[in-house]
C-alpha cells in the first residue's frame, strides 16, 4: 500500500517564489496545501494555478497558517501518513522532500528533520542572528533535554497521527521549536537529514526585520525554558 503524503506551506506574500516551490515538490505528494496567511499579493492565484489547494487564514503568524493547513487535513474524509512542512520563499529545495520523507517510509522513524548545515548553505541564506538563535537553542535543547537537533530547520515531516497527538498550540514564530520539545517530551524516535538551503526570493518577514528577528528569539527561548520545568 502506498504511502500518502501532504504538505503544508505557510505562505504570507510569496507570489514570486510560490509558483517555483510548488512545481519542484515531487509527484509522490497526494495534496499539496498552501494556507495563505493574509497575503496582499497573488499569492493564493498563483498556488492555486500551479495545482495547490489553498487555504485561507486572515490572522498573520507562521503558526497560524500551519494550524490552518492541519485543519484542512482534519476535515478531509481520508488522512495522510505523512506531514511535510515547507517554506514558500523556495530556500529549501522541495525535491528534497524524497530524503525528508525516507527515514519514515523505510525506518519508521516518527519525526524528521531537514538540518540546513552549514556546507550546504549558500552564502547569505541564514543571517548572523539566525545562525546564533538556532545554535542557542538547539545548544539548551541538548542541556536541558539531552536532545540532538542542530536545527530547528522549516523543512520537515512527521507521521499524521504523531503530529495529532503534539497537540500543537503556537500561532507564531515558536511552532518549529515546540514541534520538537514536544517530540522529545513523548521520546519520539526522530533524526535529522542534511539538507541544502538558498537563498530566498524577496525578504525574510522573520529575520529581514530587527523586530522579528528579536520576537522569533523570545518566542523559541520561551518554549525551551517552559519545558524545561515541565514534568
Amino acid at each position: 500500500m502506498s504511502t500518502i503524503v501532504n504538505v503544508i506551506i505557510p505562505a504570507y506574500n510569496e507570489e514570486s517564489s510560490i509558483g517555483l516551490v510548488i512545481n519542484d515538490i515531487p509527484a509522490i505528494v497526494d495534496e499539496i496545501i498552501v494556507a495563505n496567511n493574509n497575503s496582499s499579493d497573488n499569492t493564493a492565484k498563483v498556488a492555486r494555478d500551479s495545482g495547490a489547494t489553498v487555504v485561507n487564514e486572515d490572522q498573520r503568524g507562521y503558526g497560524f497558517a500551519c494550524l490552518k493547513g492541519l485543519e484542512h487535513i482534519e476535515a478531509k474524509d481520508s488522512h495522510p501518513d505523512i506531514v511535510v512542512f515547507l517554506d514558500g520563499d523556495y530556500s529549501d529545495y522541495p525535491e528534497k522532500l524524497i530524503d525528508i520523507i525516507r527515514p519514515i517510509t523505510e525506518d519508521n522513524i516518527d519525526f524528521v528533520v531537514g538540518a540546513r548545515t552549514k556546507k550546504l548553505r549558500e552564502k547569505g541564506s541564514m543571517t548572523g542572528p539566525q545562525v546564533f538563535g538556532n545554535w542557542l537553542a538547539t545548544f539548551l535543547m541538548k542541556i536541558m533535554f539531552r536532545s540532538r537537533f542542530t536545527d530547528l530547520g522549516p523543512f520537515r515531516a512527521i507521521k499524521y497521527e504523531k503530529l495529532l497527538e503534539l497537540e500543537m498550540v503556537d500561532k507564531t514564530y515558536g511552532w518549529t521549536v515546540e514541534m520538537q520539545l514536544k517530540a522529545l517530551k513523548k521520546k519520539y524516535s526522530y533524526v535529522e537529514v542534511p539538507v541544502p538551503y538558498r537563498n530566498r526570493i524577496g525578504t525574510s518577514k522573520v529575520s529581514g526585520t530587527v523586530k522579528g528577528a528579536i520576537f522569533a528569539g523570545v518566542k523559541i527561548l520561551g518554549w525551551i525554558f517552559k519545558y524545561s520545568f515541565k514534568k
